[in-house]
């Protein structure tokens, strides 16, 4: 059973993709409001499928901050970063600068504000990115960052990335830490029913050493990270 539901999700999932994806670029050829609600529709959709498909229930624990802050996640699969726009209100998604070249989607993830990240291009590219993170900030909108900077399995702990720290420093804003133990049920292409968490600790105060920022990002993010 398990494995017929997970080959639904695809389809299903996919097809309501594309529809949303041609209703976010009609809705921004016309309204920028009206551009963010597609945007969340679409989260949401993937959420709605989840649940009524594969039997996936989103829980969550603790507070959002009351302000503008960056988020620090844990980063087990594509669910934490497809389920951004639905989970925080209009955030702003630091991503691999792959997942821009994707016809449309990509055009829309940049004018939605996504933030591509290079992690190979070095400093310059680093700097450009810390300016768009003050940018946004600025905006007062979320920020939301994996500073593992790609996908670690469930139960082990992966290097922050020199940039996490560098991003902290330039926008003054609290680190709110979410732990998310997402990788069991939905990082195989066999998606499995159960239950997945969402984990808010408790914010880290703009300003602190990089090695202590780091030290309590990487425990809090990793809460929920028992094999």
């Amino acid at each position: 059973m398990t494995m017929l539901r997970s080959a639904l999700f695809y389809p299903v999932y996919y097809a309501g993709s594309a529809v949303y994806v041609i209703l976010a670029l009609l809705a921004f050829l016309v309204d920028r409001k009206l551009f963010r609600r597609a945007v969340k529709g679409w989260a949401g959709y993937h959420r709605d499928c989840l649940r009524v498909i594969v039997g996936i229930r989103i829980a969550i624990e603790g507070e959002q901050h009351d302000g503008p802050a960056l988020y620090a996640i844990k980063h087990e699969s594509f669910f934490e970063a497809l389920d951004a726009p639905q989970m925080f209100s209009f955030p702003v998604v630091f991503a691999k600068k792959e997942l821009f070249s994707i016809p449309v989607w990509g055009f829309l993830a940049q004018r939605y504000g996504l933030v591509p990240v290079a992690r190979n291009e070095g400093a310059k590219a680093l700097l450009r990115i810390m300016r768009e993170a003050r940018r946004k900030a600025d905006e007062g909108r979320p920020l939301v960052i994996f500073p593992e900077g790609t996908r670690v399995p469930h139960g082990t702990h992966g290097k922050l990335q020199s940039g996490f720290s560098g991003i902290y420093k330039m926008v003054g804003l609290p680190v709110v830490p979410v732990a998310v133990d997402s990788g069991p049920l939905y990082h195989s292409w066999v998606k499995r029913p159960g239950t997945i968490t969402y984990r808010f600790g408790e914010p880290i105060p703009p300003g602190l050493p990089r090695n202590e920022v780091e030290r309590r990002t990487e425990v809090a993010i990793n809460a929920l990270n028992a094999a």
